[in-house]
């Protein structure tokens, strides 16, 4: 069985584009899936069934402050630190638009899971949705594990009874995989 990897592929004549195939193990692939579909679960746009008719019609949201979460405070951070009111505007007219785009390229992702085993070429579209969930994904897991600077040093003082053991091999491996789909787009 061929590892989980990205490479990438001889380009077609005049294409100034890359062209990356994706190969996911089986194993590989029930893990992503799982991961993926809970940062969509986090990021989902919110119901606002209450909504101002004209706010959903233009996409406005109606949340202004950071979320309480780490995790979605670090996906959708404050736009200015210095001026809470700019932050909240900014917020209020962003993050809606921002949350479906995050999302939408999380669900591409989990389409492209399909078919584990085999080589498939990434659209320059599903190249982008990759590098972008993987990001999303890093740094939700990164926000989780209170990953700093010093991993190496923090991955080192784990024991194998720590159960964070386990969720920072899996951190490393995303890092692994958005690493290599960069190069393949370079």
């Amino acid at each position: 069985m061929a590892p989980t990897r990205f490479r990438r592929r001889r380009s077609g004549r005049g294409s100034a584009a890359p062209t990356v195939g994706f190969t996911v193990a089986p194993t590989d692939a029930v893990i992503l899936r799982g991961l993926f579909d809970q940062l969509a679960e986090l990021i989902a746009p919110p119901d606002d069934l209450d909504q101002d008719p004209l706010a959903q019609m233009v996409g406005i949201g109606t949340e202004t402050e950071a979320s309480d979460d780490p995790v979605l405070a670090r996906l959708f951070p404050d736009a200015y630190l210095d001026d809470p009111k700019a932050a909240g505007d900014f917020r209020r007219y962003t993050e809606q638009s921002l949350r479906e785009r995050k999302h939408a390229a999380v669900e591409l992702v989990l389409a492209t899971l399909e078919e584990p085993g085999r080589e498939r070429v990434l659209s320059q579209d599903e190249a982008a949705a990759w590098l972008g969930a993987l990001n999303d994904l890093r740094l939700a897991l990164g926000t989780r594990l209170e990953v700093t600077e010093d991993i190496e040093g923090q991955y080192a003082a784990l024991t194998a009874e720590d159960p964070r053991l386990s969720m920072f091999e899996v951190y490393q491996w995303v890092s692994y995989l958005q690493e290599t789909l960069v190069h393949c787009l370079l």
